[in-house]
């Protein structure tokens, strides 16, 4: 049936057996499934131009019945649903949980075919809508299905925001991470301390490829949202069953927030009065000073964000973050000393766990970036395994919970092939088949120990990513390879069935095109998405993995 993610058991009565759909097919929605129904009628209203009119629990209809319903029963946790369509009754999409009905749902939009995903009716008045008489059960394998989007290198406003939502719906994407702050940029309004947006959301020009290149965008580049945007954002999201992480970078990975407030720098070291908001990219060197006005500003900012952001996890960056100045710090000596620290590496761990504790005293869960092992990591953080395996396989063996996005596999700024024509070509690359063969468990953890990877994620960093466009490009086909990695129970990497999932693909090709996606085609990037005379940083053959 073409289905990606693919479930974990499906059956069809026959090659020809359907359900037609009708302006005469009605809508029921039981108890717990309100918000799919509602989602339901507005996208496949949208795309057929049925009213899917309200029926009546138990009820019948001349058209048919589309039923949503909640059983706990049903297997899988709260995510797992089962669709059954009979050619005589109709559609019944079961969830375990509200959430589970929703990713049914999306199933159902796909056995309509492509069309379905689009916004208004093709193919005139005339047109059949028929479901293929199956049976389908399914359920994730991983409770945390991520995907990582830079929003601080360059800005996407939140019309592109929310329509990844909407994609990452489509591929059973339930994370999104927004990396919110950085050297080049602050992207949240904060209400006190509004010079964060006011300075450190503008840069007055632009590095065109990496630090290397000589080209510059003229341009002043930046924006941000505003505290209603975000609230926007997460009851988008909410709606879809996806829950926003936010990331605030500390302690490095943090010249946008000095800009804006010089203090929060290392003021015996530079002159911090005079750093601009970030113009290039690269590990940076001004970073956060380790004093008591830093912790109290970041709580004061963890504070609003906290309100805006209910989920579990709030994210605070750890990586990248150079020592240099706080060797040469008296203050940050005089700190390391009054602790009686080992280090500047324990000073960094003394910081995270700072805010590990904050957080725990506020019912939220710490994470960060693999770095955050060093010098020591607090008992309740969790990590996000960026460097390779190897941090998440220590945090894990630590009995530290883990969501692995490893950027040998899944960081998808990487390039897609090894043909010249990829634009500005970043690292190794990463085929849309490396992508598939992604393995989010290592083989050297106990059960016990990979339990504690709760997911996996797959990131886009934006530094050479300046328009949706680009975003789109560097994005699919390869975040639908990862849905289905992070959804479906799959064999190990090397026994995946590698050519199924080319064939589905083609099929998936048409679904976004009718989302309007700017995917790479299969066959290499079309004339407008190479970028001839920027160069990158490609680096030969395959990564080392770590």
């Amino acid at each position: 049936m073409d289905l990606i993610p693919t479930p974990s058991h499906e059956s069809t009565y026959s090659a020809d057996a359907s359900f037609p759909l009708s302006a005469g097919t009605v809508l029921v929605a039981e108890p717990g499934t309100e918000s799919t129904a509602r989602w339901l009628r507005a996208a496949l209203g949208a795309a057929t131009g049925l009213p899917f009119a309200p029926g009546v629990p138990g009820g019948r209809a001349a058209g048919g019945v589309v039923r949503l319903a909640v059983d706990e029963r049903a297997a899988g946790g709260p995510e797992g649903y089962r669709i059954t369509v009979d050619p005589a009754s109709g559609v019944r999409i079961t969830g375990a949980g509200p959430a589970g009905v929703f990713w049914g749902a999306q199933t159902f939009r796909q056995l309509l075919g492509p069309d379905a995903f689009r916004r208004a009716p093709v193919g005139g008045p005339d047109r059949q809508w028929r479901v293929p008489a199956c049976h389908l059960q399914d359920a994730p394998r991983f409770g945390w299905r991520g995907f990582m989007l830079d929003v601080a290198r360059h800005f996407m406003p939140k019309d592109v925001v929310l329509r990844y939502l909407d994609l990452m719906a489509a591929h059973k994407l339930n994370v999104l991470h927004l990396h919110l702050t950085d050297d080049q940029g602050w992207r949240v309004r904060i209400e006190r301390y509004p010079r964060l947006t006011e300075v450190g959301a503008w840069r007055e020009r632009t590095k065109v490829g990496l630090r290397e290149s000589p080209l510059w965008d003229e341009r002043p580049h930046g924006g941000y949202y505003s505290q209603d945007d975000i609230r926007e954002i997460v009851a988008y999201a909410a709606e879809r069953h996806i829950t926003v992480v936010p990331e605030i970078d500390i302690p490095g990975h943090s010249q946008a927030a000095i800009a804006a407030y010089p203090e929060l720098g290392n003021t015996d070291v530079v002159d911090t009065a005079a750093l601009p908001v970030l113009t290039s990219w690269g590990v940076n060197p001004n970073v956060l000073a380790p004093t008591d006005h830093t912790l109290r500003f970041y709580e004061n900012v963890f504070t609003e964000l906290l309100d805006l952001f209910p989920g579990t996890f709030f994210h605070i960056g750890g990586d990248e973050c150079p020592k240099e100045q706080w060797r040469q710090s008296p203050a940050a000596q005089a700190r390391i000393e009054e602790l009686g620290l080992a280090g500047e590496d324990e000073l960094q761990s003394w910081l995270i766990r700072h805010f590990d504790g904050w957080l725990a005293e506020r019912g939220r869960r710490l994470i960060g970036w693999d770095e955050i092992l060093e010098g020591g990591l607090a008992p309740g953080a969790a990590v996000s395994s960026w460097r390779g395996y190897a941090g998440g396989i220590a945090a894990a063996r630590s009995g530290h919970d883990v969501v692995m996005c490893p950027q040998t596999h899944v960081y998808l700024d990487w390039r897609q092939s090894e043909s010249p024509d990829e634009p500005v070509p970043i690292a190794h690359a990463r085929t849309l088949e490396d992508v598939y063969r992604f393995e989010p468990v290592p083989p050297e953890l106990t059960e016990q120990q990979a339990a504690h990877v709760i997911g996996a994620q797959a990131n886009i960093w934006t530094e050479v990513v300046d328009s949706v466009r680009v975003l789109d490009y560097m994005a699919f086909p390869r975040l639908a390879a990862f849905a289905e990695v992070a959804w479906s129970a799959l064999p190990a990497p090397a026994e995946r069935d590698w050519p199924d999932f080319e064939r589905r693909m083609a099929a998936h090709y048409a679904r976004l095109d009718a989302l309007g996606v700017e995917y790479r085609p299969a066959g290499g990037p079309l004339p407008w998405q190479r970028r001839p005379g920027v160069q990158g940083r490609p680096q030969d053959g395959p990564p080392p993995i770590v």
